[in-house]
């Protein structure tokens, strides 16, 4: 399919809280990765790149870009990179950000934050930002662990004016649940995708839709071992690709959003080509028949273990 004309309005708009936001979406976690989740094997010269990227996602309408503290390399931040590009930013952009998991500077990965840490993680992804507050916090989880304490801090924030609303990540429907008598609740990120599935992830998605929260999708297109060619595409995603002249990518995509209208996409990209592909997905419409051969692929997974 072609994508030099599409934006990201085609996918249509969700409501995150009282922020509008397109569908089709930017994750910035790949714009300081190459491969493993903690490397640099790039040339300085791909920070521009990274910069081109983000700017490039804003023309073509994307105005939801998720990002984490936690994630950098040793050369560069991707919220550091997002202020860089985009810095006074737009009125209509909404940047989602995570806390929960505690990173060195190093990168190694150090125990998940308790409360206490909750402040210190929001503080310093406003400094990156360039921001005096934020948009949108998802709290990531871990396990089994109880959510309240971890997100009654942050629904302090919240009452503080730091943060503007609040959402979940790898997260259980009683996990919802618990969150939500605490403060509202305006997205989920669970990993979801062809092939990709959680044992409760049927469950989650319905029930973000009965709700009104968005469900976020993470790793819908590139899942276990799919990205470095380890393992193989689907034959009825490529059969699928091939009969709307698409890439396999843009179909997952595709089928990622018409799992519901509260269901946003965030592809991650440094590359621009991919990332108007991704884009133009938004345009893309399976039919029924297609949409239940891949929903019927794979089996679902067992609960995430971030």
């Amino acid at each position: 399919m072609t994508s030099h004309s599409l934006t990201a309005a085609a996918a249509g708009t969700w409501r995150l809280g009282d922020l509008t936001v397109n569908r089709i979406g930017f994750g910035a976690m790949r714009l300081t990765q190459n491969g493993a989740a903690f490397s640099d094997e790039r040339t300085p010269h791909d920070r521009d790149r990274a910069v081109a990227v983000l700017r490039r996602a804003v023309e073509l309408g994307v105005n939801h870009i998720d990002t984490a503290a936690f994630y950098f390399s040793p050369l560069r931040s991707a919220n550091e990179l997002i202020n860089r590009a985009l810095g006074p930013y737009p009125d209509d952009l909404v940047i989602t950000t995570k806390v929960g998991p505690g990173r060195g500077p190093s990168g190694d990965w150090t125990d998940w934050a308790r409360p206490e840490q909750l402040r210190g993680q929001v503080q310093e992804n406003i400094r990156q930002l360039g921001r005096d507050h934020l948009d949108v916090v998802n709290l990531r989880m871990n396990g089994n662990r109880p959510v309240s304490e971890l997100f009654g801090a942050l629904a302090e924030l919240r009452e503080e004016g730091l943060v503007r609303h609040l959402g979940l990540s790898n997260v259980r429907p009683e996990q919802i649940d618990e969150a939500r008598a605490i403060a509202p609740v305006v997205c989920v990120q669970n990993r979801y995708g062809i092939g990709e599935r959680r044992a409760d992830s049927q469950e989650v998605l319905r029930m973000c839709g009965d709700l009104g929260i968005a469900f976020v999708p993470f790793f819908a297109i590139a899942g276990a071992g799919r990205e470095s060619g380890a393992v193989p595409e689907h034959e009825a995603v490529v059969d699928v690709a091939r009969a709307h002249d698409a890439s396999p990518a843009q179909v997952r995509l595709a089928w990622t959003l018409q799992q519901g209208t509260h269901v946003l996409a965030i592809p991650g990209t440094g590359d621009p080509a991919h990332l108007e592909a991704n884009v133009a997905a938004g345009a893309l419409r399976l039919t029924d028949d297609e949409t239940a051969r891949l929903t019927a692929l794979g089996q679902p997974t067992g609960a995430d273990v971030a």
